[in-house]
């Protein structure tokens, strides 16, 4: 007779080594959850990322690699690539001072879209004209996934064979006239 932990040792029926996931070592597999509980968890995941600096003190170098630098170089501010460049030492103190003002990171990065404009910022912001820069990209991906779909199924979806006329849905006048045809020829 078995004791209990010995029946619990047993593989259970359909899953292979007893795992409740399915046999995956390390938990579910992604095979096992929904489209939308991924999708759930990405939006989560993308929402979070979004309200990003809330919650903790503005630094020089997290503003630095969220703005450009203006001197032309087309680098995050902490990344500008010349020695000594002007636009670079004029931008950090003006956000030294903005941090010296107390203001958070999302007030910082709108007063220097103010003053050097939206193209300082390295990301653009997600309203106006500008969402279409966030959304497009996911809407493209998307619709190219949703014709890829269209196409596999149409590949996959076999072609009806017509079956060959049988002599029995000929009609007859015609089947006569095309023997008679080809025996005055000489072909029949």
């Amino acid at each position: 007779m078995r004791t209990k932990e010995q029946s619990e040792v047993r593989p259970r029926r359909g899953t292979p080594r007893g795992r409740p996931w399915g046999g995956h070592p390390r938990g579910v597999p992604l095979r096992g959850l929904g489209l939308r509980t991924i999708l759930l968890a990405a939006f989560l995941l993308a929402a979070s990322g979004a309200r990003g600096g809330s919650g903790r003190k503005p630094t020089l170098e997290a503003i630095g690699n969220e703005v450009q630098c203006t001197c032309g170089c087309v680098a995050p501010l902490n990344q500008c690539p010349h020695l000594d460049c002007a636009e670079k030492a004029e931008m950090q103190a003006f956000i030294k001072k903005e941090i010296a003002d107390g203001k958070d990171e999302t007030a910082i990065l709108q007063d220097i879209s103010i003053r050097y404009g939206v193209q300082a910022l390295t990301a653009p912001p997600a309203k106006g004209f500008n969402l279409a820069i966030w959304i497009l990209p996911g809407v493209g991906l998307l619709a190219g996934l949703g014709i890829v779909v269209v196409i596999v199924r149409r590949w996959k979806r076999k072609p009806a064979i017509e079956p060959a006329p049988t002599r029995a849905s000929l009609d007859p006048n015609v089947l006569t006239a095309v023997e008679e045809e080809m025996k005055s020829t000489g072909m029949g």
